[in-house]
């Protein structure tokens, strides 16, 4: 059964930084669990010292919505 944690939120640049820094020190640490926040809670995860990583960037352009740019950076990895 997958246990799925989410939640979106709005960042300014620095704060998102921030996040990401915290992020990489984490990956960087030398315990093998590494702690992510994700909204309110905390989620402990175990990789492996090898990580499968993607990354997509999407440029839209619209006449009626405007521009749009999303970047989408996924780790995956089997315990």
């Amino acid at each position: 059964m997958a246990q799925r944690t989410t939640a979106d939120e709005t960042l300014p640049r620095e704060e998102l930084a921030a996040y990401l820094e915290e992020l990489a020190t984490e990956f960087e640490g030398e315990s093998e669990a590494v702690s992510i926040r994700v909204g309110n809670k905390n989620v402990s995860l175990n990789p492996p010292q090898n990580i499968d990583v993607s990354v997509e960037t999407v440029e839209r352009s619209s006449m009626l919505r405007g521009d749009r740019e999303t970047v989408e950076i996924e780790l995956s990895w089997k315990p």
